[in-house]
């Protein structure tokens, strides 16, 4: 769910970006694409590194040591 929601962040940036700087319904449509698959990807790698350091802490059982 992050990462979905981290991809349409990025996509929503880059749109914004490309806007800004005054390109043309390609260079949005790329610019969305790159900055959105970027932004997956390091919360995708975020998010693995949470799992293997908090992992196992967070499926523990209260009293079960």
């Amino acid at each position: 769910m992050v990462v979905i929601v981290a991809l349409v962040l990025g996509a929503v940036f880059g749109v914004l970006r490309a806007k800004k700087r005054g390109g043309n319904r390609l260079d949005m449509a790329q610019y969305g694409a790159v900055y959105g698959i970027g932004l997956a990807l390091i919360v995708i790698f975020l998010v693995i590194i949470g799992e293997r350091n908090l992992g196992p802490a967070l499926n523990a059982v209260p009293g079960d040591y």
